[in-house]
């Protein structure tokens, strides 16, 4: 009998997640129990992909730099990588922004609706918070990002996951090295690493294993802790427009995979599913990067010398859902609390949200902290922003879920053209994770 497809396993987890958290909604003791006894089991899970992402990036990136015979190959992908990353996100505000003018979704807003979010949001913790982050952000040089870049100790970017592009610029440095001391005196260095590369890339596999457990105690939480109803439905024109947004960025990434890399869209978006699926349930890229690599290398067929850099680089850079959510929350708010905001408001929405993706991307709830930084820069007042916040709290998580599983596959993409114009999109070699146990059995 054939083996049931991973992305089917999870799909059914998700489903059935999601059943199981909407009943013990209705059960005395039932969030409490979905916290105590089942949130754990998917907090481990998303604590194992995360165990391994910078293991996954050293060995990998170590792995692509010290198989290239040609430096000049490593800036080409670097150049493309940028440029391509810069001219999606530009596409995804400008689809945001379109959306959102159409169909002006705050236009809808009640006031009774804007004083209930207000009392119930605008003092919450996390949303003062992120305030704050945003105020740190904002003080500091704008050259500050690339400063933060350069780590003074290796071994504490090591240590942190949200130190990824440390760790990137450390591995990048350490690669060229590599190759500058000839392949003789290399050779010991990359072997290990050659080593930790397949280690690592097996230590997905075995993670995987549990994805679909992993999905079903992830979304059942989020459904258990949900909030008001009510304030759901009067948010849902919101939603459904950066929803809506977000499906026409995944169909523009298609458009890019037919035309330009020359493969079935359809067959792509099944080969990375696994990926968009914890993507959604996670609400973190980087959770999900070593699945992403597995997926874009074993299963699309992406050379490890584009793969191991094009998509660490995309998971903290690349925010193309995000930013498009930038668009749409930033343009609903000012509607929402009567502000003006005229064409030359929104291409500053525009220019501010391509900029904010690149320098708030390690920043934790980064979506959050771009939008003040966002709605500062369009000339906002500073005593509404946090009821600017309160008014799409209430939906930001479920529409993090969403605009995670874009941000994954506009990393999947741009791989995909990356690699195509440098020659290295070959045919796909899948592994499994009992591949060689029949030999320790």
């Amino acid at each position: 009998m054939k083996k049931m497809a991973l992305h089917w396993k999870i799909l059914i987890g998700m489903l059935l997640g999601i059943l199981f958290g909407f009943a013990m909604t209705f059960l005395p003791g039932g969030k409490d129990f979905v916290s105590n006894w089942i949130n754990p089991l998917g907090t481990i899970f998303v604590k194992l992909l995360k165990l391994i992402a910078i293991p996954l990036i050293l060995a990998s990136l170590i792995k692509g730099i010290s198989d290239l015979k040609d430096i000049s190959k490593f800036r080409n992908i670097g150049l493309r990588t940028i440029v391509i990353y810069i001219m999606t996100t530009i596409v995804a505000i400008t689809i945001g922004l379109v959306l959102v003018n159409i169909f002006q979704p705050g236009n809808g807003i009640s006031t009774e609706t804007v004083e209930k979010l207000t009392n119930t949001y605008a003092s919450n913790s996390s949303v003062q918070s992120k305030i704050a982050t945003a105020a740190a952000q904002k003080s500091q040089s704008p050259l500050q990002f690339i400063v933060d870049m350069v780590p003074d100790n290796a071994f504490k970017a090591l240590s942190s996951n949200g130190l990824m592009l440390q760790v990137i610029f450390f591995t990048i440095f350490f690669g060229i090295s590599m190759l500058l001391i000839g392949e003789k005196a290399a050779k010991p260095i990359k072997d290990i690493f050659d080593s930790l590369n397949d280690i690592v890339l097996k230590m997905v596999d075995l993670i995987m294993l549990t994805a679909p457990y992993a999905v079903f105690a992830l979304l059942a939480n989020v459904v258990v802790s949900s909030s008001d109803p009510d304030l759901l439905l009067a948010l849902l024109k919101y939603a459904m427009v950066v929803v809506a947004g977000l499906l026409l960025m995944i169909s523009f990434y298609c458009l890019l995979v037919s035309v330009i890399a020359k493969k079935n869209p359809f067959w792509f978006l099944k080969e990375i599913s696994p990926a968009q699926l914890l993507a959604f349930s996670t609400s973190s890229s980087a959770a999900t990067l070593p699945v992403t690599m597995e997926r874009v290398e074993e299963h699309i067929g992406v050379d490890k010398e584009v793969s191991s850099f094009v998509l660490p680089v995309g998971a903290t850079v690349n925010m193309d859902g995000t930013s498009l959510y930038q668009g749409v929350a930033a343009v609903f708010i000012a509607q929402a609390l009567g502000y003006p905001l005229d064409l030359g408001g929104q291409l500053t929405i525009v220019l501010t949200a391509l900029l904010a993706s690149i320098g708030s991307a390690a920043v934790p709830g980064a979506g959050m902290v771009m939008l003040v930084i966002v709605l500062e820069a369009i000339g906002f007042p500073a005593d509404k922003l946090a009821i600017g916040l309160a008014l799409i709290f209430a939906v930001d998580r479920p529409l993090d879920m969403c605009r995670t599983v874009v941000n994954v596959t506009g990393d999947a993409t741009v791989s995909m053209l990356v690699a195509k114009a440098e020659g290295k999109l070959g045919i796909p070699k899948t592994k499994n994770w009992d591949d060689h146990y029949d030999e320790v059995k």
